[in-house]
């Protein structure tokens, strides 16, 4: 397996999902801030432009990120940006764009030498973080488009990469919210989709979250809320844990609130 594979396998799912689509389709809003299905293939678009920039050069990236500074200072929205950077293009013209870029991507990524890091907006990355963090945004805003069509994604196990993000991001979620980091993790034991069981931390805790690998993923990239969930979460740090929950780098988010994401059933 390439570094990639799990990665090309998140964007090849939602590709074909969005094949022959209508542009109706494409310009529904979504559960996710009100976005449009368009607006959501222009942001992962647009993402990984800046990821294929920061592996082309450290000048390339540099350049760009003088020109984020209207994003960056809150004179546009990520959106607005993304929809002006990507031109008045339909749906369809938009994927296939993306398709394109993103290939080129991953061919830069599986070309990179051993232990290549990049420059990010913060410190820098290895190439397998950024194969991962690509995944993980991928699978995060396709929930919204799946929610949309009301389909039940078939998750294989490759959603470890972003179950793994949200156990490391556990001290990061309360540092972001001013508070003090606890001393110790929530044991956590998720089913995959395969079945196996994967577990993190001490069991010997009594503090738990316990419950399926995806409905976990779901909170920690805020798809769903943890009300929204059949996750079982025992102890006060656990239960503070899933109410902020982020695996995503940025600012605090707010999660969802319950029940505002959920999988439509006015699409069949």
């Amino acid at each position: 397996m390439s570094l990639t594979s799990d990665l090309r396998e998140e964007q090849l799912a939602l590709f074909d999902l969005m094949k022959g689509q209508s542009e109706e389709f494409y310009q529904t809003p979504s559960q996710f801030k009100d976005w449009t299905v368009w607006d959501i293939i222009a942001h992962l678009h647009f993402s990984d432009h800046m990821a294929l920039t920061a592996a082309t050069s450290d000048e390339a990236f540099y350049a760009l990120q003088k020109e984020l500074g209207v994003l960056f200072a809150g004179k546009i929205s990520f959106r607005d940006y993304a929809r002006n950077w990507a031109g008045d293009i339909s749906g369809q013209a938009l994927l296939e764009r993306w398709n394109d870029m993103f290939n080129d991507m991953c061919g830069r990524f599986d070309d990179a030498p051993d232990g290549q890091r990049y420059k990010w907006f913060g410190p820098d990355m290895g190439v397998r973080m950024f194969a991962t963090a690509r995944q993980m945004e991928i699978w995060a805003h396709g929930q919204a488009i799946y929610d949309l069509l009301g389909i039940t994604r078939q998750d294989t196990d490759r959603i470890k990469n972003i179950v793994v993000i949200g156990v490391k991001t556990f001290g990061f979620n309360f540092t972001l919210h001013g508070k003090e980091v606890p001393a110790t993790m929530p044991f956590v034991s998720l089913t995959a989709p395969s079945g196996e069981i994967w577990a993190f931390g001490e069991e010997n805790t009594s503090e738990r979250i316990e419950g399926q690998a995806i409905e976990f993923a779901q909170v920690v990239t805020q798809t769903r809320n943890i009300k929204d969930t059949d996750l079982m979460v025992t102890g006060e740090v656990a239960s503070n844990w899933m109410e902020i929950a982020q695996c995503f780098a940025g600012g605090a988010e707010t999660p969802p609130a319950p029940g505002q994401r959920h999988k439509s059933e006015n699409q069949g």
